[in-house]
């Protein structure tokens, strides 16, 4: 397939001309200009994977203290979560096809920009719903951040590469929520949830400066196949956002829930369970970057499916809490199942579609945060029928079960959009 390389501030789109349509980021491989650039491009993505994501759990250990001072149920403090990622869904695929227009760094400045006012403006909220709104507002930014950052990446690099580096911007997306789960706890006495929120904004505006350092203005290469409107016609690609449903989905709100599970069921203290709740995202770090080399050696079935029996396993000897040490094997097994597919999963959904590879891998994302608008509200609801968060757990290992026993539709090369 030929292609061209266009300047983006001469381009002159044709009337009807279906490839003026289809357009990405350059790919800058054969580009020297790029060339040297390629590491300070990856560690900015890294920051801004690391920054996004700590709003996603934040609020997760200030719950104890923002019921206290606004008054609310923990079916409640649950919508918190929902709230921000029903609009970090929305944003998935909106976000993705400005990315591949105008290229990540315009889009991801503005994310960053709301990430930095909405942290602010929950310092001044006075009742839940001003809490509410601005986690929802806050959304908005984490949503651009990750289809920005994902595509920042596919922008600079291809082949083995790519797959690695996106595993790496996976493991900064865990790092930083369980960076949330395991400072916080250890601060809160400290400086309080007014100013831990401050910090968070204050992070979020200190990466604003690398952007605009390292990411460099938007080339863009012309594909003749692929449109936007094909990513929604996909039965591949919407497989591979039912796997990231079970893997960042069911991480997500593991890391939500799992502090509090320990403390009724083991009687840790808070700063304990903090500590191991923790855990299950900050392995991904490791296991989102293995996760490539090891599909590339056993393919991308096999990875699929052991990962999410080992994610059920974990799950379940989480509810059954029979012991300390149990519970740490659940831990691993939830980490590692969770993060294995993370690269396979989105290296695939752009090379479905090239030309529209940010909208792809929204698509792809927005799925994965369903299960997180969906599960967090019915964890929590669950907890306070049963009194325990057990039956959320186990409710967790039975739809990791079905996803793995539907993963064998995937296809283990790229072919059959």
């Amino acid at each position: 397939m030929s292609t061209l390389v266009i300047d983006m501030t001469r381009i002159e789109p044709t009337s009807g001309s279906k490839t003026s349509r289809k357009v990405l980021p350059h790919d800058y491989e054969c580009d020297h200009e790029i060339e040297g650039r390629r590491t300070p491009i990856l560690l900015t993505a890294l920051a801004i994977g690391f920054t996004s994501s700590i709003n996603y759990t934040n609020h997760a250990p200030l719950v104890p203290a923002l019921i206290s001072q606004f008054h609310f149920s923990q079916t409640f403090a649950g919508f918190l979560a929902t709230g921000l990622f029903l609009s970090h869904a929305v944003m998935q695929i909106p976000g993705g096809h400005l990315a591949d227009r105008f290229g990540p760094r315009p889009v991801l400045f503005a994310a960053l920009t709301i990430l930095c006012i909405g942290n602010c403006g929950i310092v001044f909220s006075i009742d839940y719903w001003h809490l509410l709104f601005w986690k929802i507002f806050i959304g908005i930014g984490t949503g651009i951040c990750f289809v920005g950052g994902v595509r920042c990446l596919a922008t600079s690099f291809s082949g083995t590469r790519l797959q690695v580096v996106q595993g790496y911007f996976g493991g900064s997306i865990l790092l930083g929520s369980g960076f949330a789960i395991f400072v916080i706890p250890q601060v809160l006495t400290t400086i309080g949830w007014r100013c831990t929120f401050i910090s968070t904004g204050l992070i979020a505006a200190a990466v604003l400066v690398p952007l605009l350092i390292a990411v460099p203005p938007k080339k863009i290469i012309v594909h003749s196949e692929g449109g936007f409107k094909d990513v929604f016609r996909s039965p591949q690609l919407w497989l591979l956002g039912l796997m990231h449903m079970a893997s960042l989905g069911l991480v997500i709100i593991v890391g939500t829930w799992i502090a509090l599970l320990l403390q009724q069921n083991l009687g840790l203290p808070v700063r304990e369970a903090g500590i191991l709740g923790s855990m299950p995202l900050l392995l991904g770090i490791i296991s989102r970057p293995l996760g490539g080399f090891v599909a590339a050696s056993i393919g991308v079935r096999p990875l699929l499916v052991t990962s999410f029996v080992m994610t059920a396993l974990g799950c379940f000897l989480l509810a059954a809490v029979a012991s300390y040490t149990s519970s740490m094997v659940g831990i691993v097994l939830i980490g590692s199942g969770c993060g294995l597919p993370f690269a396979t999963l989105f290296k695939r959904a752009a090379a479905l579609f090239p030309s529209c590879a940010g909208a792809a891998m929204g698509l792809v994302n927005m799925m994965g945060i369903a299960m997180i608008v969906v599960g967090a509200p019915l964890a929590g609801y669950a907890a306070q029928l049963s009194g325990s968060y057990r039956l959320s757990f186990r409710a967790l290992g039975l739809f990791s079960l079905t996803v793995g026993a539907i993963s064998f539709l995937i296809h283990d090369e790229l072919r059959g959009r």
